[in-house]
C-alpha cells in the first residue's frame, strides 16, 4: 500500500483505508487525533510549558460464527503506512481467536454522516493561554507581595475522534478539555489551600480571583483547632460532591443492579429504579449538549466491559436523568444489557450535572451554619462495600471550622466513610449549581456541575495526618 498514514495523512482517510483493508464480517475504526498544551509553575514562577500531538488508531473486527459473533480489538499509537494492514489483521486474528462476544449486537446503522467528517482535526496550541498566562503572572506578583507561594498547572487537550464502520457510519466529535489546579502555600509550608477549575478554552478562568480565594483560606488556617473523629454537620463544596457522584454514576450499572450486586439492587430482585433516593427535589443528569459541558453525542467505545460495548459505537445518546425530582430514573446500560434487564438503553455520557437546589452560594450556606465543618476537597477515594456503595477517602488542603456563620480556623484532616447514595438521602440543603473540577477524578472526568450540599452528620471516621 502506497498511501501514507502519518500526520500528513488525514484521519478520515486512515479510517477509510483501514475499513477497505478489512476482511471481517464487520469492522469499526476509531481514529483519535489528540493535542495538548500545558503550563506548570512553582514558587510563583513558571517552570515548564509544552505542546504535544499524537494519534491513536483502534480497529474492532467482528466475525460471525455458528455460536455467535466474536470481536477483536487492537489499539496502537503512531501507526505508519506499513503498520496499518498488520493492525487490521491483528484485530481480525483476535476476533477469530476469541469466543462469541456476550455483548454482540448488530453494528449501528442509520446515523447521518457528520458534515465535518472529512475536515482536518482540531488542534490546541500555546495560544489557548494568550490571556490566561499574563493574568497568571499578575497573580504571581500579588501572591509574592502577600507572602504566598503558588504552585500548580494548567492543561488543555483537544481530541478529534473519527468513527467509521462497515455499516456506513462516518462520525466525528471534537472534545476540548481544560483543567487548572492551583495550590497556595505559606512560606513555611505549614498551610496549604487548593482550588481547581474545569474549562473548555481558558477564557473563563481568572487566576487572580482564585489566588484571592486561596489567600482567604490561608488566613483561616492561621488558627489551628484539633478535633476528634465523629459525625459533624458538614458543607461539601461542589468539587467534593462531584467526586462522590461521579463514583456513584460509575457504579450505576443496570446489569449489576439487576443481578443483585450493587446499592441499586432491590432486595428480593430487580432494581431500585422508581425509588425515592432523597427528599430534596434534586435531578442528577447528563446531557451531551449541556452548555459549557458539551460531550460526545454518540457512543465512543474503544473496549467492551461493564456497561460499555464496542458494538454500540456510533449509537446516539441524548439527555438522560439518572435521578429526577429525587427519584432514581435510569441506570447505565448497553443495548445488550438493556435486553437482559428490561431496562431502557441508557449509555454513559461524558458529563454529570446535579441541580434542583436553592439559589444560595457556598458563602451564604456558611453564613447560615451555627457550627460545622467546611471541606475543600476529597482525595484517595476507594470503595469499601459495593452493596451499599460505602466509600472511604481523605480530606485535603483545608478543613475549616464554622461557628456562628463564620469560619474561625482550620481543623485537622480526616478519613471519611460515607455512601454518596446515603448522603443524598440525608442532605438537608443543596445550594446553587456551578461548574466544578472534581479533584480526585480530574484525569478521567472533568465535565461536571454541582451544588454544595449540607450533610447534618457526615462521618469523619478517624483523624488523618494528611495535608
Amino acid at each position: 500500500m502506497s498511501a501514507r498514514t502519518d500526520k500528513a495523512h488525514k484521519p478520515h482517510e486512515v479510517v477509510e483505508q483501514a475499513l477497505a483493508l478489512s476482511r471481517a464480517d464487520g469492522c469499526v475504526v476509531i481514529a483519535d487525533e489528540h493535542s495538548t498544551a500545558n503550563l506548570r509553575w512553582a514558587g510563583n514562577a513558571l517552570t515548564t510549558n509544552g505542546v504535544t500531538r499524537g494519534r491513536t488508531l483502534t480497529v474492532i473486527a467482528t466475525v460471525d460464527g455458528k455460536e455467535g459473533t466474536a470481536s477483536g480489538v487492537v489499539s496502537r499509537s503512531a501507526v505508519t503506512a506499513d503498520e496499518l494492514e498488520p493492525l487490521v489483521r491483528a484485530a481480525e486474528a483476535a476476533a477469530h481467536g476469541a469466543g462469541p462476544a456476550e455483548d454482540a449486537q448488530p453494528l449501528v446503522t442509520g446515523v447521518p454522516e457528520a458534515p465535518d467528517f472529512t475536515d482536518a482535526p482540531a488542534e490546541t496550541s500555546s495560544a489557548v493561554f494568550t490571556d490566561f498566562a499574563p493574568a497568571l503572572g499578575e497573580a504571581f506578583a500579588r501572591a509574592r507581595a502577600g507572602g504566598r507561594e503558588l504552585y500548580g498547572f494548567a492543561n488543555h487537550e483537544l481530541v478529534s475522534t473519527y468513527v467509521g464502520t462497515s455499516t456506513g457510519l462516518r462520525l466525528r466529535h471534537d472534545q476540548p478539555t481544560g483543567t487548572l489546579e492551583l495550590n497556595a502555600k505559606s512560606p513555611d509550608r505549614t498551610r496549604s489551600a487548593w482550588a481547581g477549575r474545569s474549562t473548555r478554552d481558558f477564557k473563563d478562568v481568572d487566576p487572580g480571583a482564585l489566588d484571592a480565594e486561596l489567600a482567604v483560606r490561608l488566613g483561616w488556617a492561621e488558627r489551628r483547632v484539633e478535633l476528634p473523629a465523629g459525625r459533624y454537620e458538614t458543607l461539601l463544596p461542589p468539587t467534593a460532591v462531584a467526586d462522590l457522584l461521579i463514583y456513584q454514576l460509575w457504579s450505576a450499572s443496570g446489569r449489576d443492579a439487576t443481578e443483585g450486586r450493587t446499592v441499586f439492587s432491590k432486595p428480593g430482585g430487580g432494581t431500585r429504579v422508581g425509588e425515592k433516593l432523597t427528599d430534596l427535589p434534586l435531578t442528577l443528569r447528563s446531557d451531551p449538549n449541556e452548555p459549557g459541558l458539551e460531550s460526545a453525542p454518540f457512543v465512543i467505545a474503544h473496549t467492551s466491559g461493564g456497561d460499555q460495548s464496542v458494538f454500540d459505537n456510533g449509537l446516539p445518546v441524548g439527555a438522560t436523568d439518572w435521578i429526577g425530582g429525587g427519584e432514581l430514573k435510569h441506570l447505565t446500560t448497553t443495548r445488550h444489557s438493556a435486553g437482559l434487564t428490561g431496562l431502557p438503553v441508557a449509555p454513559a455520557i461524558g458529563n454529570l450535572i446535579l441541580d434542583g437546589g436553592e439559589d444560595r452560594s457556598l458563602d451564604e450556606m456558611v453564613a447560615a451554619t451555627e457550627r460545622g465543618l467546611l471541606l475543600t476537597c476529597l482525595w484517595y477515594i476507594r470503595e469499601v462495600d459495593p452493596a451499599t456503595l460505602l466509600l472511604t477517602g481523605l480530606t485535603r488542603d483545608g478543613v475549616y471550622l464554622v461557628e456562628n456563620g463564620e469560619v474561625t480556623g482550620q481543623v485537622n484532616n480526616f478519613r471519611f466513610n460515607e455512601s454518596p447514595v446515603d448522603l443524598l438521602g440525608r442532605a438537608t440543603e443543596a445550594g446553587r449549581t456551578e461548574r466544578t473540577l472534581p479533584r480526585e477524578w480530574s484525569d478521567w472526568f472533568t465535565r461536571a456541575a454541582m451544588p454544595a450540599l449540607r450533610i447534618p452528620d457526615f462521618n469523619m471516621s478517624s483523624v488523618s495526618q494528611g495535608v
